[in-house]
């Protein structure tokens, strides 16, 4: 039986996959994959990791020495795994390519409808009896015009939401798609006339800090910013001071560039040490959600079944370990 080792384990993840592993050997670690705990890995034949778990090439030299020959992510992002290193030590890369798309798409509108409407200060108001409206203005979203950065599938079912909501989509894909029926910009001109921008997009070499200081200050005045794709796309010290000057006008955000070691975490006793994280949460137009914008039923349940899918066609062509 082909043993796996899970890094990074959620409670809420591992009955699914429990429920689902049929011949295979299953363990669990809390702990984040890294150059410190790649050692667990021995004697297992794959690793499956998350998010921010960290598989450079001296954490790939580790897990080849280990005898791993498979990494397994349970995400679609791939920025955290070198797999160039990978393919020079034998070790095979396999990621869930797609989940349900309504799980992020609906998490960043319900993040813009709840910055804009100020949901979050009317909740935490009316516990306490107040019932004053003062300062919790927002704006129709009917006849503003969407940015979309990204036009993969769950960038185009956020475009369907914002077109219920009777928004004008703009679209802004390295790679556009000319038989998408899209209406697509240079991403400078979209910038400059968007009322809400949402990335949808991987993170790679190319799109790394793709909103820095420069795009920021392309943007529309009082622009708002969903990123719920991953942290690195924003330089976050150009955002924040996109921020402070009003250039833009509120930011929601489900990821963070530095939020290893610090989204899925309780930190409540502890605090955060980030400053700029800090500054960044106190702001009263910031929204933030951990990485929570995927944390649906269907998607975990796709999730989980493309992951096992990943491990039986991987195995089911090489033996096992004598």
């Amino acid at each position: 039986m082909h043993g796996i080792l899970f890094y990074d384990m959620k409670e809420y993840e591992r009955p699914l996959f429990e429920a689902a592993k049929g011949e295979f050997v299953f363990d669990y670690a809390e702990s984040r994959l890294d150059e410190r705990t790649a050692a667990l890995a021995n004697g297992y034949d794959g690793v499956c990791i998350f998010v921010n778990d960290t598989a450079n090439a001296k954490v790939i030299r580790k897990l080849a020495a280990c005898g791993v020959r498979l990494i397994a992510l349970r995400c679609s992002g791939y920025n955290n795994v070198d797999t160039a290193e990978a393919e020079k030590c034998g070790i095979a890369v396999l990621r869930v390519p797609a989940y349900s798309p309504y799980s992020v798409a609906e998490h960043a509108m319900a993040m813009l409808l709840t910055l804009n409407r100020k949901i979050h200060k009317a909740y935490i108001r009316t516990r306490d009896f107040n019932f004053s409206l003062n300062h919790l203005i927002g704006f129709d979203l009917h006849g503003k015009t969407a940015g979309v950065i990204g036009t993969g599938r769950i960038g185009r079912t956020f475009i369907g939401i914002c077109r219920g909501f009777g928004m004008r989509v703009l679209c802004y894909d390295a790679f556009p798609d000319p038989a998408a029926g899209l209406a697509y910009l240079s991403l400078e001109e979209l910038l400059a006339v968007s009322d809400v921008i949402s990335l949808h997009c991987p993170l790679t070499k190319d799109t790394r800090h793709l909103l820095g200081k420069d795009a920021f200050a392309r943007m529309k005045r009082g622009c708002i910013l969903i990123n719920t794709s991953r942290g690195g796309l924003i330089d976050s010290e150009a955002l924040l001071d996109a921020l402070r000057t009003g250039r833009l006008g509120g930011a929601c955000l489900d990821v963070y560039e530095e939020e290893a070691g610090l989204f899925y975490e309780d930190k409540s006793a502890t605090g955060v040490q980030d400053e700029l994280f800090s500054l960044l949460v106190s702001r009263p137009n910031v929204i933030v959600t951990s990485h929570q914008a995927y944390l649906t039923r269907e998607a975990l349940d796709d999730i989980t079944r493309v992951t096992m899918e990943n491990f039986r066609n991987f195995f089911g062509k090489i033996p096992e370990k004598a």
